[in-house]
């Protein structure tokens, strides 16, 4: 029953991660207001404690679960999908501190608005986060089935 618990935990927490990622990439965009980068920031830190959770039960899993740690320890995918997964991290680093800035800058005037610029380059960033997403999900699809190669 735990390894269910926790298996479903992993899942609506990954779907999370994908929603509020997608919630900044529609919203950070060419013309965006001072509110909406405001919004921006506040989904920005559900995605950061989302992905805390998603590692706190994903490391349960591992420990805990059915397949166990030495499953998961042999297992090539799995570590493609944590090297992954902190690569994804790194690359949320930047977009996080200029939600950061731009949150401040609005409190600071109300009629503020991003930079093209730095929209721009934030949306770039969004979407290295989503391509390493995509790998994190083909790298666990293959981790469900395969130890080592496919084939």
């Amino acid at each position: 029953m735990l390894d269910l618990v926790l298996a479903i935990l992993h899942h609506i927490l990954a779907f999370g991660l994908v929603a509020m990622l997608m919630a900044e990439s529609v919203l950070v965009k060419p013309g965006m207001t001072g509110e909406t980068a405001r919004r921006v920031a506040g989904i920005d830190v559900g995605y950061g404690a989302t992905s805390v959770l998603l590692i706190l039960v994903g490391v349960a899993r591992v420990l805990y679960a059915a397949k166990g740690w030495a499953y998961y320890e042999a297992n090539l995918w799995f570590w493609a999908k944590m090297a992954t997964f902190l690569a994804v991290g790194l690359l949320s680093v930047p977009p996080t501190l200029r939600y950061l800035r731009w949150r401040k800058q609005f409190a600071a005037d109300a009629a503020w608005s991003p930079d093209a610029a730095e929209v721009a380059g934030t949306r770039r960033w969004i979407g290295l986060e989503v391509v390493g997403i995509a790998l994190i999900i083909v790298f666990a699809t293959t981790m469900a089935r395969y130890q080592g190669l496919p084939g």
